[in-house]
């Protein structure tokens, strides 16, 4: 059975990704240093709470490189919400400070604020698929609900990598593709069939 890596630094949604990781059929492994990286076949970066945080902790651990590599080697690896947010080079959450590991360009902006318009979004949202080849949206028709918890979302600076869109006041990139790297905004493992069919399509990557 292939292994796929759960990366935990103090403050992840761990619990439901895994389990959620465990009913496709993954064999889970919980890591928290890059050595226990070494024989996994993907990895998967979950992430619930703030931006710095999230950073912050996987650089106490000496995951945030850790990371890197494992993406340098080619291996599958899939972030979801902050862990998506870290991917990318900075935020604007909290006057942060902290380096995403930049392994996409563009920055984490709040929603705009509009009338009537709810922040943070919590709950249900359609994604509509920008890239029909995505194998992460295999057998996943585009105008899937999903579950979104954030009120922060990445702006890709190049828009080729963005594999779906979801409008909650202004349209943003709810998930991206690029080579080996696949990340969501929304929380597959909190989305029911269409969450476990995405996880199931990212272990058969490993």
């Amino acid at each position: 059975m292939r292994v796929i890596a759960l990366i935990d630094y103090g403050s992840g949604n761990l619990r439901s990704a895994q389990k959620a990781l465990l009913k496709v059929g993954a064999d889970v492994r919980v890591v928290r240093s890059p050595a226990e990286l070494n024989d996994a076949r993907a990895a998967v970066l979950p992430g619930v709470g703030a931006f710095d945080d999230c950073v912050n902790a996987l650089q106490k651990q000496e995951m945030l490189e850790g990371s890197r590599k494992f993406i340098e080697s080619g291996r599958p690896f899939l972030g979801i919400c902050v862990g998506y947010q870290a991917l990318f080079e900075k935020s604007e959450e909290f006057n942060s400070c902290a380096a995403g590991m930049g392994i996409f360009k563009g920055k984490v902006v709040r929603f705009a604020e509009k009338p009537g318009l709810k922040i943070p979004q919590i709950g249900w949202n359609q994604i509509e698929l920008a890239k029909t080849d995505c194998p992460l949206f295999r057998d996943i028709p585009g105008g899937s609900y999903v579950y979104f918890v954030h009120s922060f979302f990445p702006k890709p600076l190049d828009s080729s990598i963005i594999a779906t869109q979801t409008t909650h006041g202004e349209t943003f990139a709810s998930a991206v593709w690029r080579d080996n790297v696949y990340a969501t905004q929304f929380h597959p493992e909190k989305s029911q069939k269409v969450g476990l069919q995405l996880l199931k399509n990212f272990v058969d990557l490993a």
